[in-house]
């Protein structure tokens, strides 16, 4: 029976899976995958968990539930060794092993793409993992909690400021749901008032979001502005040492929450450990058919989709003539691939890749929006109304479906629950703290008493104190 290995388990790793367990028939191929985590991440939806609008565990899909047919190895693959079909897999706690296989799929997504800047690696968070989705939203309730007890001034100020780095759709969408957020929650906090929350987005270019037009995106900020947010554009970050922001025009912005969101980049681990072929931006160089390889060469039994590859756009309009790295993309490939793949199992012709964007849709906050196909631009609640619209029906799976919506029907009526989970980071701090500990035995012989050494040197020269000549 033929062995596929999948490498990774995000969107395009998932979806194959899935699709892959509906094409192949009983006993027709066998299908692992593997990912150093047990689900799948929705990451359109991290900004609205980061605004406290759904449950965390909502927008993840467990690859055992819904991956019946298919075996889950919870590891990382930290080698592929394509000239002789064997992956290296490393497990959290155990030995690494060998896993052989007839067919590879390479779906290990992407991961923040950060410089060398000083202070960056230490004092920023990325939006790639519900992880970090997480600890921005009990970042901000807890430093509301803190704030609230201080009086006006650089403490609190820096508390109640936030930076996100990167205006892409990405970083528009969480900073305008941490506006909204941050605005929802001053009545709860009545020595607290808007002016005191200070909100900064970062932007190396002239404009933002460049997936819609120039227009749009002028209205994106013109909408932010009248919220009281701030947004600097050609402007870079060239420091965050302590949390103190400097940027190239020469302000220096002091807060206890960055978000970077400017760019990704293939995962590394996967794309350097392997011996497939590589372009030049470090995505793994993959034909339009989804097989790795070339126009005029193939690498027999490799396959790749989403962020890790460099997939021809057929249609003409990708960034540098590929397909950009986005959920649509993955989502589209990963269901071909499966496709494509059991074509080829069977002896059969594989198909190529074309998918013309449907258009760009993002959440600005409860009852905001923005959507852009082609000409046709819609802005505010309708907008909104789309985003939630597109972004609900292509969640995996109908029990995950309903689990959103589900937090959305809840949220209509009862508002966010806006309750601070930090200390789950550090479960045992109750604990620790009244936990008793035991106490020195009672008969437990007297500690002997310190050498003195003058006293030893005294006894070695043959001048030893009386009292130690008496006891001689």
């Amino acid at each position: 029976m033929p062995r596929i290995l999948v490498v990774g388990g995000g969107y395009a790793g998932f979806y194959t899976a899935w699709k892959l367990e509906k094409h192949l028939r009983k006993g027709e191929a066998e299908v692992t995958i593997v990912d150093p985590l047990p689900y799948m991440t929705y990451q359109p939806f991290l900004p609205e968990v980061a605004a406290g609008e759904i449950e965390a565990r909502h927008v993840i899909v467990g690859l055992r539930r819904h991956l019946k047919k298919t075996r889950v190895i919870t590891a990382k693959v930290t080698g592929i060794d394509h000239a002789n079909k064997v992956a290296t897999i490393t497990p959290a706690v155990g030995d690494p092993w060998q896993e052989q296989y007839d067919q590879i799929v390479v779906t290990a997504g992407a991961v923040s793409r950060t410089f060398p800047i000083p202070g960056i690696a230490e004092n920023a968070i990325g939006l790639k993992t519900i992880e970090e989705a997480v600890a921005i939203r009990d970042r901000i309730f807890t430093n509301f909690d803190r704030a609230a007890n201080l009086p006006a001034g650089p403490e609190r100020d820096r508390l109640l400021t936030v930076v996100v780095v990167g205006g892409g759709f990405a970083g528009i969408e969480v900073f305008a749901e941490m506006r909204a957020l941050a605005s929802s929650l001053l009545k709860d906090y009545p020595q607290l008032t808007f002016e005191d929350t200070h909100f900064h987005l970062i932007e190396a270019m002239s404009r933002i979001m460049p997936e819609v037009s120039l227009k749009t995106s002028e209205w994106v900020l013109k909408d932010l502005a009248k919220r009281g947010a701030n947004v600097h554009l050609d402007t870079q970050v060239k420091g965050a040492v302590d949390g103190n922001v400097e940027l190239s025009t020469g302000e220096v912005i002091p807060t206890d929450l960055i978000v970077w969101t400017a760019g990704v980049m293939a995962n590394p681990t996967v794309v350097r450990g392997s011996d497939l072929p590589v372009e030049e931006r470090g995505r793994i160089r993959t034909r339009a058919d989804l097989r790795v390889g070339t126009e005029a060469e193939v690498v027999e039994g490799a396959w790749a989709a989403g962020d890790v590859s460099a997939v021809p756009d057929l249609t003409g309009k990708g960034v540098g003539g590929y397909c950009v790295p986005n959920a649509q993309h993955a989502v589209r490939q990963a269901k071909l691939l499966a496709k494509n793949l059991t074509a080829v199992i069977r002896g059969e012709l594989p198909t190529e890749y074309v998918h013309h964007n449907l258009g760009a849709v993002a959440g600005l906050g409860l009852y905001n929006g923005v959507f852009q196909s082609g000409n046709i631009a819609l802005k505010g609640f309708i907008a909104w109304l789309a985003h939630r619209g597109y972004h609900g029906m292509a969640m995996p799976s109908w029990e995950r479906k309903w689990r959103v919506i589900g937090d959305w029907w809840h949220n209509l009526w009862l508002s966010r629950d806006n309750v601070s989970l930090q200390t789950v980071q550090n479960p045992r701090y109750v604990f620790e703290e009244f936990a008793a500990r035991p106490r020195p035995a009672a008969n437990a012989p007297a500690p002997a008493p310190a050498i003195d050494p003058k006293t030893v040197a005294a006894e070695d020269a043959g001048k030893a104190p009386a009292q130690s000549a008496a006891s001689r």
